[in-house]
């Protein structure tokens, strides 16, 4: 049975030896974990036990917690709700498709509206509802549940994004990494991040001075006069911060591809995660974004005005998002995101916004209007024109 699941591991193109495997048989014989009292077997147990015995690298654990649960049929996990809902309610019996005259008719709350409603139905809400238009539901018009349609509603209990249009998420969500070992699928793009670099000799004189060393061995009347200067090594430094989950799902591949060339092309490279609009606080592994907090008024006063600023992110979000204190999807924002959009804008003059949305769609995106005016019209599309104009802004 191991043996299958060590093959399935190394299917997924995890780094994971023969050696290691015999160490997990090892944990295993010795009893590290094991029956308990009522003679039954937690998969938690063999789960957290097998990664750490095969897994190195954190940025591996995304690619081996899809492969534990295509193995194992899915690995069982927790979300922590402030207050509980009954999982009856949320039950998919249907999934609401309505046509776009359907849709028009239905009117949306404001912001104070939503949140003093969805506390009513709270407090007033004993049953299960489905394909309504009032209670906390699924598949129907409520503003408040899943599988439905509202133009403007909380998501509770959907397994993923289908509209684009909810203001607030009440579900705790986890977001992977994106890999920098992603295989590059055009080396262009690596050539237009090289618009950037700003070469200078730094570090210990090792390298050979060919030109000079001529010129000083011909004026030393032919005896070698050998000299060294030296290495160069580009000098551009880049604060990199990326939009995770949700809406950019879609991306994936696109800005892994952008994220490697980045580390390839930039030594002095710094990055951190946030979702939809940064906020106070942004975090550099999305498995830890709720226990290693990285404040943004810290990563400001940290780097130096020298550093370039690279949002990469579609800017597809509400517009409460970012115009409204309290309006992130998934926890409430003391100020608005527009306010830290400023502040990171002042710290650092010279900054872009990459967009890896297609350009066509971004007229029929209100937040992309209102980020692009934030970020003084500094957006670019992730295409490879788009970024050697983003890098010849940045360089000049």
């Amino acid at each position: 049975m191991l043996l299958d699941f060590f093959y399935t591991l190394r299917s997924a193109k995890l780094p994971i030896s023969v050696k290691e495997y015999l160490s997990l048989l090892e944990a295993l014989q010795a009893g590290v974990v094991g029956p308990h009292s009522d003679d039954s077997f937690k998969l938690d147990d063999f789960y957290y036990l097998s990664r750490c015995t095969l897994v190195k690298d954190e940025k591996h654990y995304d690619k081996f917690d899809q492969a534990f649960a295509a193995y194992f049929k899915g690995v069982e996990q927790v979300a922590d709700f402030s207050q509980d809902i009954p999982l009856d309610w949320l039950r998919k019996n249907l999934e609401l498709e309505l046509s776009p005259e359907e849709k028009a008719k239905i009117d949306k709350m404001g912001w104070d509206e939503l949140m003093a409603t969805l506390k009513k139905r709270f407090e007033e809400q004993k049953e299960r509802h489905e394909g309504g238009s009032k209670w906390i539901g699924t598949g129907g018009t409520s503003p408040f549940g899943a599988n439905g349609y509202n133009p403007q509603g909380i998501r509770i209990g959907q397994e993923k994004s289908r509209n684009k249009s909810a203001v607030k998420v009440w579900d705790q969500r986890t977001f992977k990494d994106y890999d920098d070992n992603q295989a590059l699928g055009s080396r262009n793009i690596k050539v237009a991040l090289r618009r950037l670099r700003k070469f200078a000799r730094a570090g210990h004189a090792d390298e050979l001075d060919l030109p000079d060393t001529i010129r000083s061995t011909a004026a030393n009347a032919g005896w070698l006069d050998i000299k060294m200067v030296p290495e160069r090594h580009n000098n551009v430094k880049v604060l990199l911060l990326m939009d995770v989950g949700g809406s950019m799902d879609e991306h994936v591949q696109r800005v892994e591809e952008l994220f490697s060339a980045s580390k390839s092309e930039f030594k002095h490279l710094e990055f951190y995660y946030f979702h939809n609009c940064v906020y106070d606080f942004m975090w550099k592994h999305n498995r830890r974004r709720y226990s290693e907090k990285f404040a943004t008024w810290d990563i400001i006063r940290k780097y130096n005005k020298d550093y370039k600023l690279l949002f990469i992110g579609d800017a597809t979000m509400g517009p409460y998002e970012i115009l409204q204190a309290g309006g992130s999807v998934e926890y409430m924002n003391e100020e608005p995101g527009a306010a830290w959009l400023q502040r990171l804008t002042q710290a650092f003059p010279k900054f872009a916004w990459i967009n890896p949305e297609p350009q066509g769609l971004w007229p029929y995106r209100q937040s992309i209007a209102i980020v692009q005016q934030l970020v003084a019209q500094r957006m670019f599309p992730l295409t490879l024109q788009g970024l050697e104009d983003a890098m010849r802004l940045l360089s000049k």
